[in-house]
């Protein structure tokens, strides 16, 4: 039997509770409890940050997402990577497109920009990049074939605060930005997202697309959704945000003694992340090829959990073989074979900010021991 976990996969940084009292409790006594001064003061603090002129918070990425899908008005087959978090293929069925799932970069992990070229069609109507595990996507070479196409490029940014590209903070990339805030993240709100752009249009049809599509008088110019972020919310998201950089970089130093670990063992393999660009690391991951190690993913997740640490298969399965897709299956088979082959060998360690040196050790101990016993 496995024992009770030693090293969780994740705990939030949670920030002080005295810090926020005062203005947790100044938001309950004012009972302005939602569209209040503390989300005037987020929103303002979050596009100084990621130097764009509008960052409307919402209550998800999804929601976020959700909401410039529809905006923008996409049908046909909108161009996402199949690996992913569900969430950032959903909302595209939500509003009427179709997913045409294209393969990853087998270094970066982030979608191709061959592939998506490969990809466009006249029933095309934008592409979608995800920073996946806060890794800046191939951002120039994806904008570039935006432009060429004049199609939308909508960057799923959710693992993105702390991310760097080119010494800049992710999120005035392509048209639009959307990230999440939700406690596995590096800026936690409780749950939560911001949609990041330069668009003042689209700024604005966001905010009132949160607001059920009602521009203030009752009288709704689209059919809108309730994505308003609480003020609790906001507050708890100023504090994380004071905490981010500090954050960021942490984990950036967990990555590299995970790296300084595990780079000698055969067959385990890392996420590339590009020499001018920074990634968030929220998720510190790693790939088992079985070939080379004498031993396979699988197996080494079964070890970890018999000393004691949790991991997570992020994300296997791909997208397009979710249950939800079934019906996309059949046209995604052979044409996503770096997908198809990472999700078999991939793995998610424990990472947080507050994980000790020693923890990383013991982790990167135990992978020892599976390598011995192989």
């Amino acid at each position: 039997m496995t024992k009770q976990a030693d090293i969780p996969f994740v705990r939030p940084m949670v920030p002080a509770f005295d810090a926020m009292a005062p203005d947790l409790r100044a938001a309950l006594e004012s009972g302005a409890l939602t569209k209040g001064r503390y989300l005037d003061q987020y929103e303002a603090a979050l596009a100084e940050h990621l130097e764009v002129r509008h960052a409307i918070a919402v209550s998800s990425c999804t929601l976020g997402l959700a909401l410039v899908y529809r905006l923008l008005g996409l049908k046909g087959e909108v161009i996402v990577p199949s690996f992913t978090f569900m969430a950032t293929v959903h909302p595209l069925m939500w509003v009427g497109a179709t997913p045409a799932f294209v393969d990853i970069d087998p270094v970066n992990w982030s979608i191709d920009p061959n592939r998506v070229e490969d990809a466009i069609t006249p029933r095309t109507t934008a592409i979608v990049a995800v920073h996946i595990f806060g890794a800046p996507a191939p951002i120039e070479d994806l904008e570039a074939i935006a432009e060429r196409h004049g199609l939308p490029l909508i960057f799923d940014a959710a693992h993105g605060f702390g991310a760097l590209h080119r010494g800049r903070p992710v999120g005035s990339n392509g048209l639009v930005e959307c990230f999440s805030t939700s406690p596995t993240k590096l800026l936690i709100s409780g749950e939560g997202g911001v949609v990041a752009t330069n668009s003042d249009d689209l700024a604005q049809s966001v905010r009132v697309a949160r607001e059920y599509g009602n521009p203030g008088d009752y009288a709704s110019v689209m059919p809108g959704l309730n994505a308003r972020l609480p003020e609790w919310s906001a507050i708890l998201g100023l504090a994380s945000l004071a905490q981010l950089e500090d954050n960021a970089r942490r984990r950036n130093e967990i990555a590299a003694r995970y790296r300084t670990r595990l780079s000698a063992i055969p067959g385990i393999h890392f996420q590339q992340v590009r020499p001018d660009d920074r990634s968030s690391y929220k998720d510190f991951s790693i790939r088992v090829q079985a070939r080379e190690a004498a031993f396979s993913r699988d197996d080494l997740v079964e070890h970890l959990a018999s000393m004691g640490i949790q991991t997570r298969n992020y994300y296997a399965p791909p997208t397009h073989r979710h249950p939800a897709y079934a019906d996309l299956r059949d046209a995604c088979e052979g044409r996503l074979p770096v997908t198809d082959a990472l999700c078999d060998e991939i793995v998610s360690l424990p990472m947080w900010a507050g994980l000790s040196d020693s923890q990383v050790d013991q982790v990167c101990d135990a992978v020892d021991e599976m390598v011995a016993r192989a």
